[in-house]
Parts: structure tokens; sequence; C-alpha cells
């Protein structure tokens, strides 16, 4: 019964290995939930094999897709059935699948917050009730805005805020810190917090942004992936903590605007339009920084 389904979701695809599939990323681009390595290494950590899937029309490559059984890989849904649940975390991560502009792949896999950038890539793609939240412009943030991040940017660092690029800390410090702030953020310990190290050792040359310090001790983190595509870079912003005793600071605002500053200024040097993902639009602050964005499932 198994391989009839598999006969079914398959029809007109055909397996590839992980060198093809990376040969389709760099060629169509994608996202982070989707780049080559991130797949290859969560998969690796899990112990689920990826099955690499093509579509091909008249000889050509056109499209790619990275499976775990009926699921897109990495998928929450098969960690959780296999008895590993918050293994690692992504968030909810924006899905921008390989695949040339026209291919109209029929996608049979199951997947969620697949972006607007599939549409007419893929078919069978149905609009989700969920939007993603996507980071504005500089410039359609407010003045005014702008201003006040500004001033609280100084404010912290009269009173001795330093801001630390991630580069300059360890996996296991980065780990270490980002557990121990978020729990003090929301009160619950961070999803994958047990493995959180490794996680970021595999992910690291795609880590970016800052941490921020006052006294000598962390008081805001935020867990931030970039990768760059031919046609547009994409950017993940997982999750964050920040020390709720330092609020009058807003050391979390502090470092968005750091953050997404940074990541618009590096997009534009490389002349690319930018995709920064603060996962599902479903928290106030969200709205300060991002428009919701429409997106789909399978």
């Amino acid at each position: 019964m198994l391989n009839r389904f598999q006969g079914w979701r398959e029809r007109g695809w055909s397996v590839i290995d992980a060198p093809a599939y990376a040969d389709a990323w760099q060629r169509f681009g994608g996202s982070v939930a989707t780049h080559p390595m991130v797949v290859e290494r969560l998969a690796q950590l899990a112990g689920i094999p990826v099955r690499y899937l093509a579509w091909e029309q008249g000889g050509d490559l056109k499209a790619a897709i990275p499976t775990w059984g009926r699921d897109l890989a990495l998928s929450k849904d098969v960690l959780k059935r296999q008895g590993k649940k918050g293994l690692f975390d992504l968030g909810n991560a924006e899905i921008i699948l390989p695949a040339a502009a026209d291919a109209a792949a029929p996608l049979r896999h199951r997947g969620r917050y697949l972006s607007q950038l599939n549409e007419g890539r893929f078919s069978h793609l149905v609009l989700q009730a969920e939007l993603l939240a996507m980071s504005r412009t500089p410039e359609e943030l407010s003045k005014k805005f702008r201003y006040n991040q500004r001033r609280e940017l100084r404010l912290l660092e009269e009173a001795g805020g330093v801001i630390r690029p991630v580069s300059e800390l360890s996996s296991v410090e980065l780990a270490t810190i980002y557990c121990d702030l978020f729990l003090r953020r929301w009160g619950f310990v961070a999803t994958g917090a047990e493995r959180m190290a490794e996680v970021i050792e595999l992910l690291r040359e795609l880590l970016i942004g800052s941490v921020i310090y006052l006294n000598d001790a962390p008081i805001a983190i935020q867990l931030v992936y970039r990768v760059e595509s031919p046609q547009w870079v994409s950017v993940e912003y997982v999750n964050g903590g920040v020390d709720p005793e330092t609020r009058a600071f807003s050391p979390g605002s502090v470092l968005s605007f750091l953050n997404t500053q940074s990541a618009w200024e590096q997009a534009r040097n490389v002349d690319k339009p930018l995709r920064f993902s603060f996962g599902r639009a479903d928290r106030e602050y969200k709205e300060r920084w991002c428009n919701p964005v429409p997106v789909y499932r399978v």
C-alpha cells in the first residue's frame, strides 16, 4: 500500500543524489530550510535519510525537492512521528524549493509555509490560513521609528552596552547564551535546547547577527541564518532571547534593528532582493518590523 502511494506521489519525478540537488539549488535558488547543507546536516543529525527527487522536461532538470517519506525533508511532523520532536529549531521557516520559474512541477509531498516564490514553479499549492512576517525595507519604516531605534541604541551604548558579532563567540557560548536568555524571556525551555550547540556548529557558516552585552553580561541574542541564491538573499530569524530585567533599554528591539539593517545592507551590496523572514505573523512586535505575506501548503 505504501509503495502504491509513493508511486502516486512521485509520478513523473526521478530519484537524484545529493550533489545533483545541490546543483539545482545553486542554479534556481531556495531558502535557508531547503539549502543543501542545512538539509544534509540536519537530516544526518536526525538520522533520517533524505530522498532527493527531480522533475525533468525534455531531458532538462526543472525542479528538485528533498523528501522524508510523504513530507518535505526537515518536517516537524516527521520528527514528531519518529520520537525526535524538537531535535532542532528552524522556526516556521519560509520554504523556497529550487525550480525554474515556469517549471509547474506537481508537488505532492506535504509541506507548509511554502513561499509565494513557488508560484508557477510548482502546482498543487493551497493557500494557507497563517501568514509569514517578512521584514520591511528600511525605507518602509517611518522616520520616527528609525530615529527611535537609533536613539535606543545610543542610550544602550552610553550605559555601557557592547555589540559583539556572533563570529566572536563559540557555538557552545552562543547556545548557552541563547538557551539562558530564551528561558528568561519566555519562561520555558527553547526548542532544541539539548542539541543547540551541535546544531549551531553544524550551521555555523550561515549564522549572522550580533549579541548585545551590558556590564559584561549578554542581554539579547537572536538566531539568524542567511543563504544567498542566484536571484535573492534568504534570511531566517528563528527565535531570540532577552534579559527581561534590561527591558528599559529595549535590547530585543535594538538587536532587531541592527540585524535587519545589516542584512539589508549586505543584500543591497550584492544587488539582490532580501527575504528576511520572522516566521509566522503571530506576534504584535513583528507587525512593527514586517509585512504579512501569504504562504502555501501542500
